[in-house]
């Protein structure tokens, strides 16, 4: 997804992807890693505009699909 380790997600379809995102950023913030909380902070950012989020949403959704079509 882009965030502070190369961790990968695996699902059948791109909806489950964030909550899988979700859940494991909730882990590392509490293990408060100073990388993941870097990234944390800059999805925040993010999320304050919200045609930047959709755009950066519509980005991840066709890497997923270019992905899962091979």
């Amino acid at each position: 997804m882009g965030g502070a380790c190369d961790k990968e997600f695996h699902a059948e379809t791109f909806d489950q992807i964030p909550e899988l995102s979700k859940q494991y950023t909730m882990d590392m913030f509490k293990e408060e890693g100073v990388d993941h909380l870097a990234a944390i902070q800059k999805m925040q950012e993010l999320m304050k505009n919200p045609e930047a989020m959709n755009q950066w949403f519509d980005d991840k959704r066709k890497q997923f699909e270019t992905l899962s079509n091979r």
